[in-house]
């Protein structure tokens, strides 16, 4: 029997080959477009899921009741973790983990490299399994590390590395260390990432800050013991963090801070590993928003779902050329569960050769995927058990639906109407104008959204920054040269180069550069029987000549004056902070007897991304304190790959065994929104695959209403009516849902982007343009579709359509 319904099945497919094409074609592009954006969801949800345990670990951090409000702060001062290990009970495992660049030497060649520090528990509390050594005691000494496989292969041609020697610098001088295990790679899901993994006594600055409270510097990452939860640990530690952090409870008072109801100032609180990838609390990798994935799941749903509906649209218009056929088969006996399972079956066939051709889809279109969105996604997890589980159930949850509804409708056919050719489907129709409505709701949605999106990223592009971007060469510094000697270097051959208009250096990049680093400083001092906190940034001579900054009081750092390395530079913010009438020549005492002086204040720049406001700045000159690690360039505009040339050029020179390319710095702040620009790709391809699917499901449903028609449009002909008034007749139910459709779908898609732009301090409004814009593509579109059938059954001739009657 199950032999007869799919030669069966295969035998009307065939005969069918358009609508089986049409068929084929709108759901195999919604499962491979359904697929990839779930999969993508399912990596955001998985990341750091492969630690064995996820659920005790944590990431510390305090909780302060400022007079501005709750503030969160990940980092922590370097004698934190061992005190809070000797003092606070329910710690299992607990680690620091420092992060520093560095350059490794092996066999007389250079590589750049990501050094992470870590306390010896690290690997007991995370499961970074080892190829080669032992994880109890692989940094069991200060001059051991970690060395990841891919880096071993990468600097010996080998994963067999155990037992040889490397060295390191990540400061001034070079130190040499064994290496006592090989790890496996970090999976591309992993928050923490690393090439070599040291002891974090050798962390840069360990020694200065070993008994210091006041710098906090490193992630400290926790594993509580089975009987313990986040909850009552955090109220045993109050006592701990009330001993530790007087100076910070007692400036908190000073400044008219207010507790909260337990009376605490500051509360240490634990992040779970979990919730990391999603937290902005977290100073560690690249947090996203946690709607991100649910997004997307709902995105490949709308579209699976629109895929299904046209399914089930394009099926009914079929029973028509099979009315007589029902007839027949009921005629000699067919029961209507057989004529269920038949019709199933032809749908279970269609699903299943659809999501082969889906997969397929995916798979080819994978590669390009991942480059428009920069995810880090592998096909890997397209195999894993969890997503084959939630395919098998998708695929026949579909398929149940799709192919289930039509398979009941043509059963319930009347035998004798069925055999005589007339068939009603429903006269109200009611559930394909719903499909068709929820459809065009989606389609609206999606194309309101994608030029919502892409005029914020194109505002977020063309908004002044306060500073100039434009022709301006970030160059990273490295380790493996001295900086401030770099820099100078760089200063002469430019004085050679025609091209070159100004140089400067910077401890931190604007934007996000070819060596991906994003870094941030912040300082606290005291102010006037108040604490004061500003970022602080480390720049040189030209800085503000380089981008083009305005000053509006006092000067700039100039070589003519000596004293500039203990003067400083302040933004309208700091200045406001500050409350002086005339910051200039305002004393700033930093502690420590250490005092500088405001010796002009500078316009306002965004000196961060358009996701924050612009906050209190400090630019100071002081080489040995704060080297620079970049490089700034400005040239002139007439032919800049050629002046990109001559710069690379004359840094190779400097510095030959650089590894990281220099880059615009237009091109660095554009990479700032990766995300949003990965996300405008992905609904601008959603919008136009739902508008296109959907066309197909509305073109189903114009040939099921015309075909239910025909007599109708020829009595109407033979009365008298015209082809134009026979079109407007046609189309006017179909551009009246989508009217329906663009009625509901206006204000939900302006209240989701209003909730969007909320992330961003600096966003357009959504405008009333753009909501009508969004319906107007999307009903001229379904209009031209369904004109084509009403254009046809208007010039049909009315005497065959009447001959059978």
């Amino acid at each position: 029997m199950i032999k007869s319904y799919i030669l069966i099945a295969m035998r009307n497919m065939w005969k069918r080959k358009v609508f089986t094409l049409i068929q084929m074609l709108g759901l195999s592009i919604s499962f491979g477009a359904a697929l990839i954006l779930f999969l993508t969801a399912m990596f955001e949800f998985s990341f750091d899921d492969f630690h064995k345990n996820k659920d005790k670990i944590y990431q510390v951090y305090r909780q302060q009741y400022s007079p501005r409000g709750i503030e969160n702060d990940s980092p922590m001062p370097v004698p934190f973790a061992p005190s809070a290990k000797a003092e606070l009970s329910g710690i299992k495992y607990i680690s620091r983990f420092g992060n520093s660049g560095g350059l490794l030497m092996y066999n007389d060649k250079f590589f750049d490299l990501s050094v992470k520090y870590a306390d010896p528990s690290f690997l007991q509390m995370f499961s970074f399994p080892l190829v080669s050594g032992n994880a109890s005691s692989a940094l069991r000494n200060a001059d051991e590390v970690i060395i990841t496989s891919s880096y071993a292969e990468k600097i010996m041609g080998t994963k067999d590395v155990t037992g040889k020697t490397i060295k390191i610098k990540t400061d001034k001088d070079w130190k040499s260390y064994i290496i006592s295990g090989v790890a496996e790679d970090p999976p591309k899901n992993s928050t923490l990432k690393f090439d070599i993994l040291s002891r974090f006594e050798n962390f840069p600055g360990y020694k200065g800050n070993e008994d210091k409270w006041a710098n906090q510097n490193h992630p400290v990452f926790l594993q509580l013991a089975d009987n313990i939860t986040a909850e009552s640990f955090e109220q045993s530690a109050r006592p701990f963090i009330n001993k530790y952090f007087q100076t910070d409870i007692k400036n908190l008072k000073r400044d008219g801070a207010k507790p909260d109801t337990r009376g605490q100032f500051v509360n240490l609180k634990l992040l779970p590993l979990s919730e990391i990838h999603f937290s902005s609390i977290s100073s560690v990798g690249q947090a996203i928003k946690p709607f991100f994935p649910f997004v997307l799941i709902l995105l490949s749903a709308v579209i699976l779902f629109i895929g299904g509906s046209n399914f089930v649209n394009l099926s009914l218009a079929a029973s028509f050329t099979r009315a007589r056929e029902i007839g027949v088969r009921k005629t000699f006996g067919a029961q209507k569960k057989q004529i269920i399972t038949q019709f199933w079956c032809e749908a279970f066939i269609l699903c299943f050769l659809a999501l082969l051709a889906g997969t397929g889809l995916l798979l080819a279109g994978l590669k390009s995927y991942l480059a428009a969105t920069g995810s880090n996604m592998s096909a890997e997890i397209l195999f894993s058990g969890q997503a084959l589980l939630w395919f098998c159930l998708v695929f026949l949850l579909t398929t149940a639906l799709a192919g289930g509804y039509p398979s009941l409708v043509m059963a319930r056919f009347n035998t004798l109407r069925t055999l005589q050719g007339k068939l009603n489907v429903g006269s109200k129709n009611g559930l394909r104008n719903t499909l068709t409505i929820v459809q065009f709701i989606i389609a609206i949605i999606l194309i309101i959204s994608t030029l919502t999106i892409s005029k914020q990223l194109s505002f977020i592009r063309n908004m002044p920054l306060g500073f100039n971007k434009a022709e301006v060469i970030s160059i990273p510094i490295g380790n493996d040269i001295d900086p401030e000697s770099a820099l100078q270097q760089m200063r002469n051959k430019m004085a050679a180069i025609p091209a070159a208009v100004s140089v400067t250096g910077t401890d931190i990049n604007l934007g996000r550069g070819l060596d991906g680093s994003v870094t941030n400083s912040v300082m606290g001092f005291d102010y006037k029987n108040r604490e004061v906190k500003t970022n602080w940034l480390r720049i040189d001579y030209d800085y503000l000549k380089t981008l083009d900054i305005p000053l509006i009081k006092g000067r700039d750092f100039s070589r003519a004056f000596g004293t500039d390395t203990a003067s400083v530079l302040i933004n309208e913010k700091m200045a406001a902070l500050l409350g002086e009438k005339e910051p200039v020549g305002t004393i700033l005492p930093l502690g420590d007897g250490h005092n500088v002086k405001v010796i002009g204040v500078v316009k306002d720049f965004h000196f961060k991304n358009l996701h924050q406001e612009i906050k209190p700045l400090t630019m100071v000159i002081q080489p040995g304190e704060w080297p620079v690690s970049y490089i700034f360039v400005r040239v002139k505009g007439d032919n800049l790959v050629k002046s990109m040339q001559l710069i690379e050029k004359a840094w190779k020179e400097v510095n030959p065994r650089s590894q990281t390319g220099a880059s615009f710095l237009d091109e660095n702040t554009d990479r700032e929104y990766k995300k949003e620009e990965g996300m405008s790709k992905i609904f601008s391809a959603g919008a136009g695959l739902a508008i296109f699917i959907s066309c197909m499901g509305l073109f189903a449903s114009a040939l099921l209403a015309m075909n239910q028609r025909v007599k109708e449009i020829g009595i109407r002909k033979v009365l008298g009516a015209s082809v134009a008034n026979i079109i407007v007749m046609l189309s006017k139910d179909f551009a009246r849902l989508v009217l329906i459709a663009f009625v509901i779908a206006a204000p939900l898609t302006w209240f989701i982007m209003h909730k969007w732009l909320e992330d961003f301090v600096y966003h357009i409004n959504v405008s009333g343009w753009i909501i009508l814009a969004g319906g107007l593509i999307v009903f001229s579109v379904a209009l031209l579709t369904v004109s084509f059938h009403s254009v046809k059954a208007a010039l049909a001739n009315p005497v065959k359509s009447l001959r059978s009657e």
